[in-house]
């Protein structure tokens, strides 16, 4: 199983400068590239108070398309100001059967952390199995 939840707010710098049309075309690539990986799970990218996000959350039988962690890499590469956090539980990692990862997203950089408050899933989430 592979459930991930996340958000990112896409910013072109971590600076206050005014990024006007350079994060619009910013947004406009992602917008495409969204469309390019075409998941039948949530995946949205929309503009609120003057600031574009991305939401993003499924939930299948294995790590599949759409590649969720690639889209991470792809906006810290494009848009190095921008933030967020991807949770991700995937049974068929190995060392990570029993755990929720976090991706994190800062300042062009991603880094992987197990999150500490839904973690161990058995017993923080569920029960253990009784065969």
């Amino acid at each position: 199983m592979f459930e991930y939840h996340g958000s990112i707010t896409v910013r072109e710098s971590a600076g206050d400068e005014d990024e006007g049309s350079r994060l619009r075309r910013i947004v406009d690539e992602l917008r495409a590239h969204i469309c390019r990986m075409n998941s039948p799970y949530l995946l949205d990218l929309r503009w609120m108070n003057g600031e574009p996000f991305i939401h993003l959350g499924g939930h299948s039988n294995h790590r599949s398309a759409p590649d969720v962690l690639e889209l991470f890499r792809h906006v810290a590469a494009i848009a190095p100001g921008s933030y967020g956090l991807l949770h991700v539980r995937d049974d068929e990692d190995p060392g990570h059967e029993n755990e929720i990862q976090v991706l994190r997203l800062a300042r062009g950089t991603l880094t992987e952390h197990t999150e500490p408050l839904l973690s161990p899933c058995v017993p923080a989430l569920e029960d253990p199995f009784s065969g």
